[in-house]
């Protein structure tokens, strides 16, 4: 079994990152309600928020580990 060391730092910039993030995707979330969208885009929209949110924070907590699968 191989344990991975995690610094202070790193863990902070995660932890930094994911409430920042969580952030901007709490708002688009809330832009799209507030905008009115017809019914069948306003889901798909959230479906499509909700999808990169997941990704963009699996890859965050992977970068903590040392092997995120999306580099910038």
């Amino acid at each position: 079994m191989i344990i991975a060391s995690i610094s202070g730092s790193t863990l902070l910039t995660a932890v930094v990152w994911c409430v920042v993030a969580g952030l901007i995707f709490w708002l688009l979330n809330w832009l799209i309600d507030y905008t009115g969208m017809p019914e069948p885009f306003n889901k798909v929209a959230k479906v499509i928020v909700a999808v990169v949110a997941v990704v963009m924070l699996v890859n965050a907590l992977m970068s903590v580990a040392g092997r995120p699968f999306i580099t910038w």
